[in-house]
């Protein structure tokens, strides 16, 4: 049997998949325009996610308890224009969902997408970005939160609903920051 909590999950990350496949950046009057993958007139792509942390390995099961998340499913994805995602979800029972998975996406490159409410700020001395990169009645439902890595960036997209119980009152980026900087200290220095 198949709960609310995991046919919302299911729709969330179709819907994010959705969007994060589509490739693009900005649009302008309806036209999407695709990200630069090119060292030519703004922020490329490296070739693969990276790959020095593992998400599905490498979280501390004591964050995930902490924060009371289970259910892990591998979450690897591509999308037209190189971009990458190497990593898993979890769930939290009567709260939110999460994706943590390596991106070839930079912090540069998230933000010359000019997503809405994006914030820049640094977590364990590393830039990060919080954007809402869903329209519609899921945009302060979900938060992507990146945090910078050497090619790339350390993503939680992170999903939370007004009906669930535990979590459904704060703000979907409120928990991502929160739950990023419990995941990465973890990061080893290198990465």
């Amino acid at each position: 049997m198949i709960s609310r909590g995991n046919t919302l999950r299911g729709t969330v990350f179709t819907l994010g998949t959705v969007v994060l496949l589509s490739g693009c950046g900005s649009s302008t009057d309806g036209d999407a325009k695709p990200v630069s993958t090119s060292t030519s007139g703004g922020p490329s792509l490296a070739a693969n996610a990276p790959n020095s942390y593992d998400p599905c390995k490498d979280v501390p099961q004591s964050v995930l308890d902490s924060e009371k998340l289970h259910g892990k499913d591998s979450d690897n994805s591509e999308a037209g224009g190189g971009v990458k995602w190497r990593g898993c979800a979890w769930v939290r029972s009567n709260g939110y969902s999460v994706s943590i998975r390596t991106t070839n996406l930079t912090i540069d490159v998230i933000r010359s997408r000019n997503f809405p409410e994006a914030t820049e700020f640094t977590i364990n001395s590393r830039r990060a970005i919080s954007t809402r990169q869903f329209d519609g009645p899921f945009i302060k439902e979900a938060c992507t939160l990146d945090v910078e890595m050497k090619g790339g960036s350390l993503e939680f997209n992170l999903n939370n609903p007004p009906s669930n119980r535990d979590t459904g009152s704060i703000d979907s980026c409120v928990l991502a920051r929160g739950l990023a900087e419990k995941v990465v200290p973890s990061l080893p220095a290198t990465a």
